[in-house]
Parts: structure tokens; C-alpha cells; sequence
């Protein structure tokens, strides 16, 4: 059996069909900035992270760093003094 290239659908040689698609896909990349490594999540109260954001105010974490929060914390590990500080208020060892 013989085919034609009329015979065969989305043939690239007859001029039709075919073409190209294009597939987006979002990418998602943390961006890690000069000094992170050296870098900890503070343990500082709730309310005074949503009024930071609010105002732009410096804010004191337990271990007495004073920063404005602006990076996500889970990116980094907790403040070993801040946790120890938190660990005496609550009892809590683990």
C-alpha cells in the first residue's frame, strides 16, 4: 500500500495544519541575597511584625536584635538565643 502525502493527516510538506505551540510554566526561583548564610529567624511578637509592616518601624527580637522584618523567616533557621529566651519563658525543652 502506497501513501500519498495528501493521505497523511498534519503532513508538514502539503501547507497545512501543523504549526508550533507554546507552553508557559511558571518558575519559581528563592532568591537568596548576600549574607543569608549568616542570617536566623527572630523571635519577636506578632503584633509588632504587623505593625512594622505597617509603619516601617524597627522591631526587637528576644535575643535584642532590632531590624525591620522584610524577608520571608521560613527561609532561615531560628535564632539559637531566641530560642533559648523563648524556651525559659514557656518550659517548653523540645
Amino acid at each position: 500500500m502506497s501513501l500519498t502525502s495528501n493521505s497523511i493527516e498534519n503532513d508538514p510538506r502539503d501547507g497545512q495544519g501543523g504549526g508550533t505551540a507554546t507552553i508557559e510554566r511558571e518558575e519559581t526561583r528563592q532568591v537568596i541575597e548576600p549574607g543569608d548564610s549568616e542570617r536566623f529567624a527572630h523571635y519577636v511578637r506578632k503584633e509588632k511584625i504587623m505593625e512594622s509592616a505597617i509603619t516601617g518601624e524597627p522591631v526587637i527580637a528576644l535575643c535584642g536584635k532590632v531590624w525591620v522584618p522584610g524577608r520571608d523567616p521560613q527561609k532561615f533557621p531560628v535564632c539559637p538565643d531566641c530560642k533559648k529566651i523563648y524556651e525559659g519563658f514557656t518550659g517548653d525543652e523540645s
